[in-house]
């Protein structure tokens, strides 16, 4: 990792109001680590941010490493993948890239009209290897409102309900996140089927907490409702912070949405000290 007394030039990006500190470290080998996650993180004596991103040199256009709030890894962050797929076709001009994460390849492409799509890839929906605890149903969790789980490169659970506005997810949210069925902890979804083909959710984000967006639990959202046979596999995600629309295509999840670079700035060597 970089000393702590240099420098350390980050960007902050959201998709939707899901929002990102991202560090290019293509070129300055920086190493991340839990500590300076959670100390960017606080919202009042950092930057704030729902999820880190580092971006580094990958196989592809790029490798992504995602972190949360909490300084604990994630596999898997669609918005932020969205968010740094688009600065990168700014970069280079092109209208299509592939991205490596430790949940796969991710392919990107320019949707036209400023939107960004991203191939979140398959859904694991075998209890293994979403994970659970122990083997089970996945499209019906023996827990009270028989959630679905899925996997997107991070767990989910998402619990149908009759309206997403009256859930206290700020209460419901921690406990569902630490359930022992989820040894990995998980994100937790409230979703109101609004018709056929569009979804009002709201999110609890593992090791973060509620979020204004969330594209891999927008995805695992769109998932489970085609499995339940809620909805078809073309949906408009409405989350508190827009609308996200998700296609379970034979390929994978496509996920498509629009994304902002805010601005970019540099950490003070005085705050870096202080860690």
């Amino acid at each position: 990792m970089q000393p702590m007394t240099d420098t350390l030039t980050f960007m902050k990006m959201h998709g939707l109001g899901n929002d990102f500190v991202v560090f290019d470290a293509r070129t300055s080998g920086l190493e991340m680590t839990p500590g300076l996650a959670r100390a960017l993180a606080d919202r009042h004596r950092g930057v704030g941010f729902d999820q880190l991103a580092v971006l580094s040199t990958g196989a592809a256009d790029g490798h992504l490493t995602f972190l949360n709030a909490d300084g604990s890894q994630s596999a898997a962050c669609g918005n932020a993948t969205r968010c740094i797929a688009r600065y990168l076709m700014d970069e280079t001009g092109k209208a299509a890239l592939t991205l490596t994460t430790d949940r796969g390849d991710l392919h990107a492409r320019d949707a036209g009209n400023g939107l960004t799509s991203v191939n979140m890839g398959s859904p694991f929906l075998d209890w293994a290897d979403i994970p659970l605890a122990e083997e089970m149903d996945t499209l019906h969790l023996p827990i009270d409102g028989q959630p679905t789980a899925t996997g997107m490169g991070n767990p989910h659970c998402t619990f149908f309900v009759e309206d997403a506005e009256s859930v206290p997810l700020d209460q419901f949210g921690p406990r569902m996140e630490t359930h022992p069925l989820f040894p990995e902890r998980t994100n937790v979804q409230v979703a109101q089927i609004v018709g056929p083909d569009r979804i009002r959710m709201r999110v609890w984000e593992r090791g973060t907490g509620i979020t204004l967006a969330s594209g891999s639990s927008s995805c695992a959202t769109a998932v489970a409702a085609a499995r339940r046979g809620l909805t078809g596999r073309i949906v408009a995600i409405d989350l508190d912070g827009g609308t996200l629309r998700v296609n379970w295509a034979e390929d994978g999840v496509w996920m498509t949405g629009p994304t902002a670079h805010v601005f970019t700035a540099k950490l003070q060597p005085s705050f870096l000290a202080a860690l």
